[in-house]
């Protein structure tokens, strides 16, 4: 990558509108191969941040869906035990010794690999979404914190496995709970917010070319007007472009064309029923308003 300008130019190329200082920050994962920790509210676009990367490098995307009570056998490794079993009966007539049977059916061909081993073992980097990191316990956050800071992976039965490549790291958080100090230093950071009208509009005509310049800004406007309501759950980039692409399947040209077709298409905004009960008509109404 030339310089920040170029990297930019190759995340719009892959999908991703990236303002300056996150693609100063991406350029700076790749050059000094540090893991990046991304925080923001669900729905501004974290993840997409990950798949952008790995069409940008044109590399594999192994993500890692955290959750809680995650742990070594569902993120690191686990044996085959069906396969090592099945081979402990068909070697009961072999006259090989009890230690080389042990030695074979602990060895890689059983070995299953789960996403941080599997990612540190690839002949080329990959990318490595770690996504939702604060939904893990502290416990599961420090075996992290060892894997990161020396690419490597103890495994009792066969030793430790080194990495192949090292690859490009990429956290993310929610803000669920508190990340420990020890995790923060060892990353480089960015915060994700909702995007800016330019940037977001932006977004909507890139994924939405047929969408035209009145009914795109008018969406992106009223979207935006959502989010500053008392909203249990805000509509994130994801929404705003479902919504879009619903309005022109129901062949809506702007927003006062309809009320009723407008109505309709809320479902792709609003996902809880209080949010639903909660937005009147008069209220869409006002929103509507504001857009013209």
């Amino acid at each position: 990558m030339k310089d920040i300008a170029d990297f930019q130019w190759r995340l719009d190329e892959a999908g991703y509108v990236a303002e300056r200082s996150l693609a100063a920050t991406l350029m700076l994962v790749s050059r000094m191969r540090r893991p990046l920790l991304l925080e923001g509210e669900a729905g501004v676009g974290k993840t997409e941040i990950a798949k952008a990367l790995a069409r940008v490098f044109d590399c594999p995307l192994i993500r890692l869906q955290c959750y809680e009570g995650l742990d070594v056998s569902s993120a690191v490794y686990e044996w085959n035990y069906q396969h090592q079993l099945l081979t402990i009966r068909l070697q009961e007539s072999e006259p090989a010794p009890v230690q080389e049977k042990e030695q074979h059916i602990f060895s890689e061909a059983f070995l299953l690999k789960r996403p941080l081993l599997k990612a540190i073992t690839q002949p080329e980097p990959p990318v490595l979404l770690v996504d939702e990191i604060d939904r893990t316990d502290e416990e599961f956050e420090a075996y992290l914190l060892e894997l990161l800071s020396d690419y490597q992976i103890s495994i009792p039965e066969i030793g430790t496995v080194q990495a192949t490549s090292i690859p490009y790291v990429v956290l993310t958080s929610n803000g669920t709970r508190e990340l420990s100090d020890a995790l923060r230093r060892r990353c480089l950071y960015h915060y994700v917010d909702y995007p800016s009208f330019d940037k977001e509009l932006r977004i909507v005509h890139k994924h939405l070319p047929a969408i035209g310049e009145q009914l795109g800004a008018e969406v992106v406007a009223f979207v935006q007007g959502l989010r500053e309501l008392d909203l249990r759950k805000r509509p994130g980039i994801a929404e705003t472009l479902d919504w879009a692409a619903a309005l022109l399947h129901l062949g809506l040209e702007g927003l006062e064309q309809d009320p009723a077709r407008l109505a309709d298409s809320l479902a792709c905004l609003l996902k809880t029923r209080e949010d639903r009960d909660a937005l009147s008509a008069e209220q869409v109404q006002r929103l509507v308003a504001k857009v013209r």
